[in-house]
């Protein structure tokens, strides 16, 4: 059974540090935009197990999530579940994350045609969307200061 979407948005990067920081971005099937992992969350899910499932389903890649500062509203009438949503929503709030992948493989969902690990310079070139690239900025810039904080996972 499908779960109704709730009215926020997730954005997940993974990342790899070895030698030096590298990023997953993604090229969407649908537009052929480049972004980070994406998605929205279902009833009754949290913004963190929402990621955590986001980022399962469309690369396969799991770990704990690191919480990122960057904030962001998405219009409500960009996604089709606007109607059934309570009256007044108007925005949506986008909550990001990162996630370090490691040594994992990206297994992509048809939600997306390519990816690639790229450097912050390259992967902010492709980023389609300002909030992706502000995350990207940030997430880089805490790796630099071994400032990450603490690691979330879902119970």
């Amino acid at each position: 059974m499908t779960m109704a979407r709730a009215p926020f948005q997730v954005l997940v990067l993974p990342f790899r540090c070895r030698p030096e920081p590298r990023y997953a971005v993604f090229r969407r099937a649908d537009d052929q935009r480049w972004q980070g992992v994406a998605g929205g969350g279902e009833s009754g899910e949290t913004p963190l197990a929402a990621a955590c499932r986001e980022l399962a389903e469309e690369s396969g890649l799991t770990g704990p999530m690191y919480r990122l500062d960057c904030r962001d509203t998405v219009p409500a009438n960009c996604f089709a579940a606007w109607p059934t949503w309570p009256a007044g929503t108007y925005v949506v709030e986008q909550h990001f994350f990162a996630v370090d992948a490691g040594d994992q493989e990206v297994r992509l969902s048809d939600e997306h045609t390519e990816y690639q690990w790229l450097y912050h310079q390259d992967a902010d070139r492709l980023l389609r969307w300002d909030s992706n690239r502000t995350a990207l900025w940030e997430l880089d810039l805490r790796l630099a200061r071994d400032d990450l904080g603490p690691a979330h996972e879902v119970d």
